[in-house]
């Protein structure tokens, strides 16, 4: 397994895998080529130094991705907070440690970053992803809370 900045070229297969569940169907819209939207995303993460997308490959094939957000803010006292998002392994790569290998890469990337704690949100419609985390060692400590915009 290697884990790797995403480039331009890894996008199709991350939409693919990002939709690839009864939740991602209902909100991304993969198609080959992609949507520009995709594209001018990328971009704006790329550019971004706060943001790190990223991939893992198997063999030189893209297994999984994810995204890692550094929040600085004010709180414990001028503080760095990790946030992960957008984690998917392709389906048939799953149950194979490869989600446990990548949780791990990104919980030392957020230490090195300087990062004083590393959070997360999961749909409660996936409780088997709930499950993982836990088993990861995350705590519920938190209500989250969220507002669409149309």
């Amino acid at each position: 397994m290697k884990i790797r900045e995403a480039t331009r070229n890894d996008l199709v297969a991350i939409v693919a895998m990002l939709a690839d569940d009864e939740l991602g169907r209902q909100r991304e819209n993969f198609q080959n080529p992609l949507p520009a939207s995709y594209i001018e995303g990328f971009e704006r993460i790329d550019s971004d130094p706060n943001q790190e997308l990223m991939v893992v490959e198997d063999q030189e094939e893209v297994v999984g991705t994810f995204q890692l957000t550094f929040i600085p803010y004010l709180t414990y006292q001028g503080g760095v907070r990790a946030q992960i998002e957008a984690v998917r392994i392709r389906k048939d790569q799953r149950g194979e440690g490869l989600g446990s290998q990548m949780f791990r890469w990104a919980i030392d990337r957020a230490r090195t970053k300087g990062a004083h704690v590393f959070q997360l949100t999961t749909d409660k419609k996936r409780p088997q992803a709930l499950k993982f985390y836990e088993s990861l060692g995350f705590v519920a400590t938190h209500q989250g809370m969220k507002m669409h915009f149309p």
